[in-house]
């Protein structure tokens, strides 16, 4: 029962670093786990794992490489004498998961690997691979970057985690990629259009959209106006590539915390994503890579999970898809956005070009 559970962890909180020194440092092999999903070897669990093209279902990947992130930071972070952990972990974000396979078979086992790559003082940065079996190899399919934060018992405020010593040259390199790509999304934050102008080369981008689609028909200089806008050829308005879709958040979806879980969102989010992909390219889409997944709220059990896809960038046969989230709660009528998604897809055909027609 997660009430009587959610009850129980709230005597957890004695068990609280009161400071990270007091912490035992771990290594990276420390937090090291490989996990074998056998495809290949148990077909009656295939089913859970197929889509309609007879290849692997990637939103149940993205399930599945949410929950190890977890596993892989409670490995890091276990104590020796304790049965229980006192730390509520959570995904803060998914930096970036990159593709170099097009197709996962249904019908080859999967192994994933991963280990903590970089520590801070309360969150963890984890790094995951995933395989597939093919005459008798394992070979890559993708590379993820996922950032957990820990929390203490009741998820209320952060918690402290072990420090992370790295051994060798080789993981002092992962060690200081892992710093960068902390610096990299502060600047990435701070440079939001919501709190600073475009650049010099970003204004002359948009004024050249602009100006490619001014209706010039109309005699003279002077009479060109601002709102008759025409579509280039062989391109779409960007209002008119967007698909919405509706999530009741039921129970059956909820982690230890008594939530949603974390890649359940992840994977609707993307099916919405691969959706109007397919749509938009009227061919199928295949996921290349998944980027910047902000987790800003946690999402309440009995919520409504609004989900609106829009194709915000095209070039050649790439389909770039902006995935928004909210919830709706019916009791206070607020709307509140829990997640920003970014997926690219490419498609098996060159696709029209998107063309914004507002400055937003």
């Amino acid at each position: 029962d997660h009430v009587q559970a959610m009850q129980e962890r709230k005597a957890l909180h004695t068990l609280l670093a009161k400071q990270q020194e007091d912490l035992p440092p771990r290594r990276m092999k420390d937090s090291y786990l490989e996990v074998i999903l056998p495809l290949g070897s148990q077909p009656e669990i295939r089913e859970k794992y197929l889509n309609v093209h007879n290849s692997v279902r990637f939103g149940r990947i993205l399930e599945d490489l949410d929950s190890l992130g977890v596993l892989i930071c409670y490995t890091h972070t276990k104590q020796e004498m304790q049965p229980k952990s006192p730390l509520s972990i959570v995904t803060a974000l998914v930096d970036r998961i990159n593709l170099c396979k097009k197709i996962i078979y249904p019908d080859c086992d999967i192994k994933f690997t991963g280990n903590v790559s970089w520590v801070g003082k309360t969150s963890m940065e984890v790094t995951m691979h995933m395989l597939q079996l093919h005459d008798g190899d394992y070979s890559p399919v993708l590379d993820a970057t996922f950032v957990m934060v820990a929390r203490d018992p009741e998820n209320k405020r952060p918690a402290f985690v072990n420090p992370l010593i790295p051994e060798g040259p080789e993981e002092e390199e992962i060690f200081k990629r892992g710093e960068l790509n902390k610096v990299r999304r502060i600047d990435f934050s701070t440079a939001s259009l919501l709190k600073m102008a475009p650049t010099a080369e970003e204004r002359n981008i948009v004024h050249d959209i602009f100006l490619n689609t001014l209706d010039t028909r109309q005699e003279g200089e002077g009479t060109v106006s601002f709102r008759s806008r025409k579509l280039p050829p062989n391109s779409v308005w960007m209002e008119d590539a967007k698909l919405k879709g509706l999530q009741i958040c039921h129970p059956q979806e909820r982690n230890i915390f008594n939530r949603i879980f974390g890649g359940f969102l992840m994977r609707k989010a993307f099916e919405l994503g691969w959706a109007t992909a397919c749509s938009y390219g009227g061919s199928r889409p295949f996921v290349v890579s998944v980027d910047d997944i902000m987790f800003q709220k946690p999402v309440e059990i009995g919520s409504l999970l609004l989900l609106s896809a829009q194709v915000c960038y095209t070039e050649k046969n790439y389909i770039q898809i902006r995935v928004h989230s909210e919830v709706y709660d019916a009791n206070t009528r607020e709307h509140n956005t829990t997640n920003i998604f970014h997926f690219t897809f490419i498609s098996e055909n060159e696709v029209p070009r998107v063309v914004p027609n507002t400055y937003g």
